[in-house]
């Protein structure tokens, strides 16, 4: 529930980056999540129970699918940094729903597709109408995606596909899937030859010639992550992302930048939400005839959380100004994502401490925003890729890389 809080324990430090317009924005997405999200959380995550279609419908009309979109498309027409302001929000409630609106949009690369059909499929999507599955990570292929092997062959007007997919989030509930496949398997670079395929389907199923089970997770809950095995899977020949001769690898990469940005505002709604929590708590539960939020070791923890939380939503503001800004910002989004998630988990754990015992069952949210962190530093590239990423900026490949490339 939302509560009576100290104005000063937990108010966003209202910068030049937060305009009237984005602070509408952010009210009115934060009271969304506490009216609409959070108690649909509570009730379902529990229970491992999946989005509800009546909150996703909700979410359309809220136009959050849809911010990133033209509003020739039928969307807001807005940038990275509501896209991030509004993840933020909706994380404090439940991540799996900030993260579900990141499956809109996307078709428009769809060249072979007539522009009157992606634009249709768009304007659906703007609306959580049109939603996407993505795989691209393989049983052995995660943080090395050039290590892809899912192979895509033409057979006159069809793509037929074969091979292992995992981590794929939504298969079963969305519109389709984009999979990142191999084409050319004679390149001497690993990264080359590689493309996404759109692959329609009914909503609530798998693709015809695609077996699939879901993956036991810890967390994450809201959908299913799910492995997959195409043996034979046809699709259109029109069906490919990009122009021919275009590079699927250099397009997943060159798309994580904001994927990154956004992984961080999930990270740091999680850690608002259970530092809201904990002050919540500390201020009721009584030890020793006074509120735990009166001895010294609880206060000055719930102070770092929060001065930790502050830290990366700047840093978040930043990044997304800048990309905003159409700037290349490869190194800045790996900080921003590494920050972030290390910081969440870290919050959220010293959250749940605060709980104590309380912390360690379903009763509270606190656990799902410490199970859900600690995700965060490994789905979008994991910790050590973003610090690979950042050293790599920093000092250069190191030598056996600089040979490979």
């Amino acid at each position: 529930m939302f509560m009576d809080r100290s104005e000063d324990a937990v108010r966003e430090v209202n910068t030049g980056y937060m305009t009237e317009e984005r602070q509408m924005i952010q009210d009115v997405a934060r009271e969304f999540t506490m009216k609409e999200v959070l108690p649909v959380a509570n009730e379902l995550d529990p229970v491992q129970g999946e989005i509800p279609m009546d909150l996703r419908r909700k979410m359309g009309e809220m136009g959050y699918f849809g911010i990133r979109i033209p509003e020739e498309y039928g969307g807001l027409g807005l940038g990275v940094f509501e896209y991030c302001l509004v993840a933020e929000e909706l994380a404090r409630g439940w991540m799996s729903v900030a993260s579900i609106i990141a499956r809109a949009g996307g078709v428009m690369g769809v060249v072979g597709w007539p522009l009157e059909k992606r634009i249709e499929l768009t304007r659906k999507a703007a609306q959580g109408e049109y939603l996407a599955a993505v795989a691209l990570s393989e049983p052995g292929a995660g943080s090395d995606l050039a290590a892809i092997s899912c192979r895509a062959v033409l057979d006159g007007d069809e793509w037929v596909i074969t091979g292992n997919k995992y981590w794929c989030t939504f298969a079963d509930g969305a519109d389709y899937i984009s999979v990142l496949c191999r084409v050319d398997t004679d390149s001497e670079h690993r990264s080359r030859g590689l493309r996404s395929f759109i692959i329609e389907k009914p909503r609530g199923e798998l693709p015809p010639n695609c077996l699939g089970s879901p993956i036991p997770k810890i967390g994450y809950f809201g959908w299913k992550t799910w492995e997959l095995a195409f043996d034979g899977c046809r699709i259109p020949k029109e069906n490919v992302m990009g122009a021919e001769g275009s590079e699927g690898f250099k397009a997943t990469v060159s798309g994580l930048e904001v994927a990154r940005a956004h992984t961080a505002a999930r990270a740091i709604g999680l850690a608002r939400g259970a530092l809201e929590d904990a002050i919540e708590y500390s201020q009721q539960r009584v030890q020793f005839g006074q509120p735990i939020s009166d001895f010294q070791e609880t206060r000055f923890k719930l102070a770092r959380m929060a001065s930790e939380i502050e830290a990366a939503r700047q840093l978040m503001y930043h990044v997304a100004t800048q990309l905003d800004n159409r700037q290349r910002l490869d190194k800045e989004a790996a900080m921003l994502k590494w920050f972030a998630s290390e910081m969440a988990e870290r919050v959220t754990s010293d959250a749940l401490q605060i709980f104590g015992g309380a912390g360690y069952t379903k009763l509270h949210a606190v656990e799902r925003y410490w199970r859900d962190a600690r995700l965060t530093k490994i789905f979008e590239g994991t910790s050590e890729i973003q610090l690979r990423i950042i050293s790599d900026r920093l000092l250069g490949k190191p030598t056996n890389r600089q040979k490979q490339s």
